[in-house]
């Protein structure tokens, strides 16, 4: 194997990047707890202080933001309607978001793989139970998407509510290597796509509305929901609570991880190009094309292998990481700090 190289020459259009190390370290917050496939660490946004973990079996966690937590409580749990599999561990509970009106209206949305259908996803409203706000209401679900896939892995995962009050829906390219099936760059499905949804109202025959500023709205053979495409597998998308602009990490295939500034009706290439090159497995590579929107940052296979995007820290307690979009990659563990310059339009900081 090749020796690794910097990011800076992984991305020599960028011009030079800052790499020097963070001086900040990793913690455990929640020291007393353990949890079993955590996907996510939340929030209700109500103003009661709690976290709320979801595992991919099917449990929602809730309990306190202190550091001398010693117990969970289970805010939902399911399991029995959730697959998932060691062989096929894709699949399972992937997303959850709290509606911005949480504290009045008490709902929330879940994506997760059914165990009524063959690798089937399902996105779904639940509410707060009216007599205990630590439990959901277990008799209650609203079933707004179910989309089939053809294979078990590439299913994103993200549920976020955006600036708009939309909620966003990460779907992956439906799985295989390669997408053998062209989703990607197929408008007329929802794989390998980002959608945008009004859960607040419903059109004719749905459980949502289309917004009608959705940029493939009226395009003949278009599916309305589609707000971006030509994802291959964004495991975690957030919008920059400062600025608004939407953040994702993109998993490539065999040589690119990528970084994406997500945009309406943006085609991000996939499966053209991976990174910011062509797809040589592709039945027709694509190079630069102006219609193709290139990541703004792509980090090679000797560094890791499974991007994994965060959000950018806008918080108090750690000033030297405001401003930074924190990502990871699953399968070495490492954590990066990434920063922009929209003026320049380039990556000045990749810090580790």
């Amino acid at each position: 194997m090749p020796p690794a190289q910097p990011a800076s020459d992984a991305n020599p259009g960028l011009g030079r990047i800052d790499e020097t190390p963070l001086p900040v370290e990793a913690v455990r917050a929640f020291p007393n707890l353990e949890f079993n496939r955590p996907i996510l660490l939340t929030h209700s946004g109500d103003g009661t202080n709690r976290v709320f973990v979801p595992s991919q079996l099917g449990a929602v966690h809730v309990f306190p933001n202190r550091e001398d937590v010693v117990r969970s409580g289970v805010f939902l749990d399911l399991s029995k309607k959730v697959v998932y599999k060691d062989t096929e561990n894709e699949e399972g509970f992937l997303g959850m978001a709290f509606h911005p009106k949480y504290k009045q209206n008490g709902q929330f949305f879940i994506y997760y793989t059914t165990t009524d259908a063959p690798h089937t996803s399902v996105i779904s409203r639940f509410r707060v139970s009216t007599d205990n706000p630590n439990r959901a209401d277990p008799s209650y679900e609203e079933e707004l998407l179910r989309i089939p896939q053809p294979f078990w892995n590439h299913n994103g995962g993200t549920l976020a509510f955006g600036p708009d009050g939309y909620l966003y829906i990460v779907l992956g390219d439906g799985g295989s290597a390669n997408d053998p099936m062209g989703n990607g760059q197929n408008l007329g499905t929802l794989l390998g796509a980002v959608l945008r949804i009004d859960v607040d109202h419903k059109d004719a025959g749905k459980n949502y509305a289309i917004p009608k500023d959705n940029p493939f709205v009226g395009r003949q053979g278009a599916r309305p929901e589609i707000w971006c495409y030509g994802v291959r597998n964004i495991w975690r998308l957030s919008f920059d609570r400062e600025t608004g602009v939407c953040w994702a990490g993109d998993v490539g295939q065999n040589l690119w991880e990528e970084i994406d500034l997500l945009v309406a009706g943006g085609n991000y290439g996939w499966n053209l190009r991976e990174g910011m090159h062509p797809f040589v497995l592709s039945p027709s590579p694509s190079g630069p094309r102006p219609d193709l929107i290139d990541p703004i940052f792509e980090y090679h296979h000797d560094i890791g292998k499974s991007i994994t995007g965060g959000h950018v820290y806008r918080g108090k307690q750690v000033p030297q990481l405001v401003g930074h979009y924190l990502y990871a990659d699953y399968v070495t563990g490492k954590v990066w700090g990434l920063k922009y310059d929209p003026g320049q339009k380039r990556v000045v900081a990749n810090r580790p």
